[in-house]
């Protein structure tokens, strides 16, 4: 950590949300001064940095497409294999082995594939068809069940973050992990679905953490204090 200072680099390869994922990481750190947030699009900086937010926005070709057209592929998959790093809703699916948009490669770091919502003429509790994508305040359960009975998943980035708390989300496609070990949030959207996952340093949410209010903030937070 040089000058005692910690760099954490928000991915900017022409795809995310960067200012709003940027400004909540800021707003995350505030309480601590030795967190430095850089939006880079510099390959050296985010293998430089201490821990890396790897944000998406859009469709998951084009994500893949600019993530190689852009040199930070590489680098983004050293950071992955060496520090850690939060990836945002497509920036979560680019994790997994492949996605069905587009029939896309994804980055293979947690094996796994990216499913469309197939929700035709299922009806929610109010009676209103399910729309796709999903747009809206959801709930995210720390585990793979949830319930009377139910035990949370401990993953040390929801400390502090109730069971159950509500997230923004913005999608149509979601993850499937082939092993339930790496999804640490379900979702329920006339499908119960991964909506966390998580592998030794790498942790991603398909929700918007940076439009999800305290909670989201909280979870940036964690992340910036997590040493696995």
């Amino acid at each position: 950590m040089a000058g005692g200072r910690e760099t954490v680099a928000v991915v900017d390869y022409g795809m995310g949300n960067l200012r709003s994922v940027a400004q909540a990481v800021i707003h995350a750190a505030q309480t601590t001064d030795h967190i430095e947030v850089v939006v880079t699009s510099s390959p050296q900086q985010v293998r430089d940095a201490h821990r890396v937010v790897l944000p998406g926005q859009g469709a998951m070709p084009d994500c893949m497409a600019e993530l190689e057209r852009s040199g930070l592929r590489a680098a983004v998959l050293h950071a992955a294999a060496t520090k850690p790093l939060f990836g945002v809703c497509v920036g979560m699916q680019m994790l997994l082995d492949h996605s069905e948009e587009g029939d896309t490669p994804g980055l293979g770091l947690i094996g796994g594939r990216v499913v469309r919502f197939r929700l035709q003429g299922q009806q929610q509790p109010d009676g209103s068809r399910y729309k796709v994508p999903q747009m809206g305040w959801n709930r995210v359960w720390h585990g793979l069940e949830h319930g009377p009975g139910a035990q949370p998943v401990a993953h040390p980035l929801w400390a502090g973050i109730p069971d159950g708390s509500y997230f923004y989300f913005v999608h149509s496609y979601h993850a499937h992990p082939y092993d339930p070990a790496h999804t640490v949030g379900v979702t329920e959207y006339g499908v119960r679905f991964a909506s966390a996952i998580a592998r030794d340093n790498l942790f991603a949410t398909q929700f918007h953490p940076e439009k999800s209010a305290a909670q989201g903030l909280a979870l940036y937070r964690n992340f910036l204090h997590w040493n696995p």
